[in-house]
């Protein structure tokens, strides 16, 4: 994952935490650290469940082919001979199984790299959570002005998210281009609302960039 989609997810998670009160960059590098916590502790928790379960399966796989017919009338000491599929299998899963035992290690790199207080994605997220407090009224205004026939504070709390993160980034941020801003925006709309979420968002700010002289 690029560093600045990694901040926009970051931020995502900020955004979806906030309330009225006013916010210290040290209350967002906080927020940002137990968010990092939650998301790698969830995710780690995934991974030993499926880790858990590969090693199973492999298992399995490996015992079929000892007790398979082929090699239960071979002598004593001799190799078992491979039954078909069951040696490509099983190194597979051996690969996945690698994998998930790489990815917990990653996932802790992850949660220390929340710390460095240097780190770009973290850097990058807290300035677009700044910048839209900073002009939150203004931002939610435009979100009002394009979602014709839509009230803000009906609008699904995601999707506004999105819209707040993608509006901030275009016109206070300014620090990437607008096209990777919008499909950024998009992506993050079909992983956590929907496809019609997602058509939604591009449509506002496709308005957004040409009333604003963005393209």
């Amino acid at each position: 994952m690029q560093a600045r989609r990694a901040s926009r997810e970051l931020a995502f998670i900020l955004f979806s935490q906030f309330d009225k009160r006013k916010y210290s960059e040290e209350d967002l590098e906080d927020i940002i650290l137990k968010s990092v916590r939650i998301l790698t502790s969830s995710a780690e928790d995934d991974l030993k469940t499926a880790l858990s379960a590969l090693i199973e399966m492999k298992d399995k796989i490996d015992t079929y082919e000892a007790d398979h017919e082929i090699n239960l009338s071979r002598p004593i000491g001799v190799a078992n001979l491979p039954v078909p599929m069951t040696s490509d299998i099983s190194g597979r899963l051996g690969e996945m199984t690698e994998i998930a035992e790489k990815t917990l290690f990653a996932l802790e790199i992850a949660e220390f790299a929340a710390l460095d207080t240097q780190n770009e994605v973290k850097s990058y997220a807290i300035k677009i959570a700044q910048e839209f407090l900073n002009h939150n009224a203004e931002t939610d205004e435009i979100i009002r002005k394009y979602a014709k026939n839509w009230n803000l504070e009906r609008l699904v709390k995601m999707d506004k998210d999105i819209l707040r993160i993608a509006i901030t980034e275009l016109l206070y941020v300014k620090d990437a281009p607008f096209q990777v801003i919008v499909d950024e925006a998009i992506e993050l709309a079909k992983k956590y609302s929907t496809d019609d979420s997602a058509s939604f968002i591009n449509g506002i700010l496709a308005k957004v960039i040409v009333d604003y002289g963005l393209n």
